[in-house]
């Protein structure tokens, strides 16, 4: 989520939440991060986020952020404990970075500088490292703008994709850069705000009630979370920046693989994902 004002997560994560076993099977662990201008409130737990006391707290405890990134995961790589759930994070620029990974790659092995080095042993991990190894051998350590990393982003992400399923959420608190290679999908709720109804929970929120015209808020998640909003699907290889909740730079990268696979749909390799 990424939003113009503090805004809540508590709707939207009471109906993703159930797809940590109940609606769907994405029960081997989760996280959620909230920003708070340069640092995060980050919370992890290798339980499923329908049993975890943490997920709990989050359904009922409305914090307020500009940028928020959740994950329930289904293991693909990597076993279930808590150094394996994401978001992973690291600090880069003076500013934490949070990373979520929707996928499964194969045969990835970077080299990496030693400057970011994956705790667990997840494919996801290893990707998020390689990401910020690229961006401080671009950049050295002078902080680069939002358009400067999307660049960097939007080379550097279509080569992993060729490793296998690639879809991501990243941001560093100021705004919220997404790519999907298979599945993602967005919307901006903002005035005049209407009702939204939960595909996973019986629950319905009229937002013109609790919002304010200045409110704006972008929700990015892997499958629509509600019935009854216009959801816009990502295209293949599509990358976009979010900030203020609003999409404010767009590319569609050039994945190699994904023109293969149009040309022979029998390579097509069936994977599981997590979700975000």
């Amino acid at each position: 989520m990424n939003c113009a004002t503090p805004t809540d997560i508590t709707f939207s994560f009471r109906g993703f939440s159930q797809r940590a076993g109940i609606t769907s099977d994405h029960s081997d662990g989760f996280g959620i991060a909230f920003f708070e201008d340069k640092a995060c409130r980050l919370f992890v737990d290798n339980q499923s986020a329908v049993e975890s006391p943490i997920a709990e707290l989050v359904r009922n405890y409305p914090i307020k952020s500009r940028n928020v990134i959740a994950h329930i995961r289904k293991a693909t790589q990597g076993k279930i404990t808590l150094e394996n759930s994401h978001p992973f994070m690291r600090e880069l620029w003076g500013r934490q970075w949070i990373f979520a990974h929707n996928g499964d790659l194969h045969d990835f092995q970077p080299n990496l500088s030693g400057r970011f080095i994956p705790i667990g042993n997840t494919d996801s991990e290893l990707a998020f490292c390689y990401l910020l190894d690229q961006l401080v051998e671009k950049f050295g350590y002078v902080e680069p703008s939002l358009e400067q990393i999307f660049s960097v982003l939007e080379t550097v992400s279509p080569q992993i994709a060729e490793y296998g399923t690639f879809n991501f959420c990243l941001s560093n608190g100021q705004a919220l850069f997404s790519y999907a290679i298979t599945k993602l999908h967005w919307l901006v709720r903002e005035y005049p705000f209407q009702p939204a109804q939960l595909i996973d929970l019986d629950v319905e929120v009229d937002f013109s009630e609790v919002t304010t015209a200045e409110d704006r808020v972008a929700v990015i998640t892997t499958e629509p979370l509600t019935h009854n909003e216009n959801w816009t699907s990502f295209q293949a290889g599509e990358m976009i920046l979010f900030q203020a909740g609003r999409p404010i730079q767009r590319a569609i990268t050039c994945v190699t693989r994904l023109k293969r696979e149009a040309e022979n749909p029998n390579l097509k390799r069936v994977t599981k994902a997590d979700q975000y």
